[in-house]
């Protein structure tokens, strides 16, 4: 809802020139009814445009969106219920870790953002669960989303804004390939193997398929949920900008030096943002930003933030190197070690785990109160998103009667 609201302008010129046919399914958060195929790639549009969907760092890649913006949809078109669709949600992110975890970080290197490959895989054996397809039906589905996984950390470049067009179309992909499961439409017998998905998303077939249930716990159970609207490379040092923040002024310093993983500053290390897709991709603005203004999220990512005369100054102190403790323990540990310099003296803050991952989770009240700003940011009011958040809590409602007010 908060994605499609961030993106409002954007998606106004689209459905002006793609003038969609009117359905029955709801595209999230845009208060209109679609056809299916419409609905589900506007909802995987809007469930990154904010990047603050979650997420593992093992995987490198973000899991609920492409899932639940297919599966949405599709309880809602077949009168499923919410406990069916987390039902669904939890082999779909086993299906999308897993596959992940075996080829990362190969896959990045490679320029492959998983989000699009990975997840167009997990969405859609989550969708032939949730539709109680047979297992040769799921197998049939499985095989055309393998052949359908793509998705580019291009979109990440420059100024570019179609990050989310990754989850979007990874989301459209399962569906097709659910469409093609159930036509009868028969893929390779081995579509990982060979020149499959392994090799195509490695460069290798050189490629050993991680078992599920990895070190013993559910995937769903790995998954950061992101307190600040930026991507998660730079949350470890946000969060020790932020604390910094409080007992400095930027005034002050004179150098923000910031120390972290290696994989985390390629592609991250940009000084020169010139508009909100791309500060989000920014460790030093996302640092610069928290310092300032004691906090990162939305707003802190608007235009009249980005050129705030302040964090612009601060922006220019800023120096970002890789650090080889925080590269060795990654990604067990999520490190940055930010030190400000200030005449005389310096003073050192070190985040291994920031907020929001399993080992240092959000609270249920800090959850919740994420859950009311991003519908607030949306403008739903209050007596509706107290409805919502009980309702997720039902099993046996109706996704129906979930989406209604959306």
């Amino acid at each position: 809802c908060a994605g499609a609201c961030f993106q409002n302008d954007k998606l106004d010129n689209y459905l002006s020139f793609a003038m969609p046919e009117e359905g029955n399914v709801y595209a999230i958060g845009m208060r209109r009814n679609l056809v299916l195929k419409e609905a589900v790639f506007l909802n995987g549009l809007n469930a990154h445009a904010l990047d603050l969907d979650d997420g593992t760092n093992s995987g490198i890649i973000h899991l609920g969106s492409p899932i639940f913006s297919l599966c949405l949809p599709l309880a809602q078109r077949h009168g499923l219920t919410i406990g069916e669709v987390l039902r669904a949600a939890v082999i779909g992110y086993e299906v999308s870790y897993t596959l992940a975890i075996s080829i990362q970080p190969a896959h990045k290197m490679a320029g492959y953002h998983a989000t699009g490959t990975c997840g167009t895989i997990g969405a859609a054996v989550a969708g032939s669960y949730l539709l109680g397809f047979t297992k040769e039906e799921r197998f049939r589905t499985f095989g055309a989303a393998c052949v359908s996984a793509s998705g580019t950390l291009k979109a990440l470049d420059d100024v570019s804004e179609l990050k989310p067009l990754n989850a979007a179309k990874a989301s459209l992909l399962a569906l097709t390939s659910l469409q093609m499961g159930k036509a009868g439409f028969r893929g390779s017998e081995d579509p990982l193997g060979g020149r499959g998905f392994l090799k195509m998303a490695t460069g290798t077939e050189d490629v050993c398929l991680k078992p599920v249930l990895w070190n013993g716990t559910y995937a769903i159970s790995k998954a950061y949920v992101k307190p600040y609207c930026s991507c998660r490379y730079t949350h470890p040092a946000v969060e020790a900008a932020i604390r910094l923040g409080k007992v400095l002024t930027p005034k002050d310093v004179e150098e923000l030096r910031i120390r972290t993983y290696d994989l985390a500053i390629s592609g991250h290390d940009q000084k020169n943002v010139k508009g909100s897709y791309d500060a989000k991709m920014s460790i030093p603005y996302a640092a610069a930003a928290g310092f300032t203004f004691g906090k990162a999220g939305i707003e802190e990512f608007s235009e009249s933030a980005i050129h705030d005369q302040t964090v612009r100054e601060l922006l220019q102190k800023i120096t970002l190197s890789a650090d080889e403790e925080c590269s060795a323990v990654f990604p067990e540990k999520q490190m940055a070690i930010v030190t400000a310099f200030l005449p005389g003296k310096e003073t050192t803050i070190t985040v291994e785990y920031p907020k929001g991952e399993p080992e240092n989770p959000m609270t249920e009240g800090e959850f919740q109160e994420r859950f009311h700003d991003l519908l607030s940011y949306a403008g739903f009011g209050e007596e509706t998103v107290n409805s919502m958040i009980k309702c997720v809590s039902h099993d046996e409602l109706k996704v129906f009667d979930l989406l209604k007010d959306t």
